[in-house]
């Protein structure tokens, strides 16, 4: 099946699943982290994919296995698929992007779809926190007995608009998750509020010790690299002895 220029190719055999989360290289790359720490749990299959092709074109691999750069997972037990995409969406091409994620929903039976993503804003320590843009009915359905505050006035583009503005037109219940993100990719702390979101809404069991310990390392990177800049500035300044 197709949509546009973008292909859905799903497996034989597939169960239904109630949730779909959606998350890709994006800015801080908080949501693709999010989806791709869920995909590589161990109750997680790979079920399908999306082929996207017209420039930029990307084949990722590790350890000389190629994969396709958007995939699809499942967890049967938990009920809730994600996918995985780790092609930048050029913006010409989000709203066939979104019809075809639209597409695997439908092939899933899916009751709604969440996207999981970051945004560039400035912000403080007190932002740290996940926010929600979603269609009426998905607020009714899973966030009206949530702590999860809306997100202020703004516009949402790209994928995230696409998505949602589906949801409105069709009436299936799409939501975004967002949070300030920082600009070292991967934003992993990002990652963690996204899915600690996800968690409470969906009843969705997600251990993420290990990646609050993949943040701290990045974390504890990014501070000495910044103290060693300072180091270095305050090195480069000259020996003023005007006044001594």
């Amino acid at each position: 099946m197709s949509s546009d220029d973008i292909s859905v190719v799903l497996s034989d055999g597939r169960p239904p699943v109630d949730t779909l989360a959606v998350g890709v290289s994006e800015y801080g790359l908080a949501g693709l982290t999010a989806v791709d720490y869920l995909a590589d749990q161990e109750s997680m299959r790979e079920i399908g994919h999306l082929r996207t092709p017209g420039p930029p074109f990307i084949t990722p691999f590790e350890n000389g296995t190629p994969r396709h750069h958007t995939r699809l997972y499942t967890d049967e037990a938990a009920s809730f698929a994600v996918l995985v995409g780790e092609r930048f969406v050029p913006p010409a091409q989000a709203g066939s992007l979104a019809e075809a994620i639209a597409t695997a929903g439908r092939e899933l039976d899916v009751s709604n779809i969440t996207m999981l993503t970051g945004v560039p804003i400035a912000h403080g320590p007190d932002d740290h926190a996940p926010f929600y843009i979603a269609t009426p009915a998905y607020q009714e359905a899973y966030l009206d007995d949530t702590d999860i505050r809306p997100m202020g006035n703004g516009f949402l583009e790209g994928l995230s608009a696409e998505l949602v503005t589906r949801g409105i037109d069709e009436s299936l219940p799409t939501g975004v998750f967002t949070t300030p993100t920082h600009p070292q990719a991967p934003d992993a702390a990002a990652a963690i509020r996204l899915l600690t979101a996800l968690k409470e809404t969906h009843a969705i069991q997600i251990d993420t010790g290990p990646l609050e310990a993949f943040a701290a390392n990045i974390e504890a990177h990014y501070q000495a690299l910044a103290e060693r800049m300072d180091a270095a500035d305050t090195d480069s300044l000259p020996d003023d002895r005007m006044y001594m």
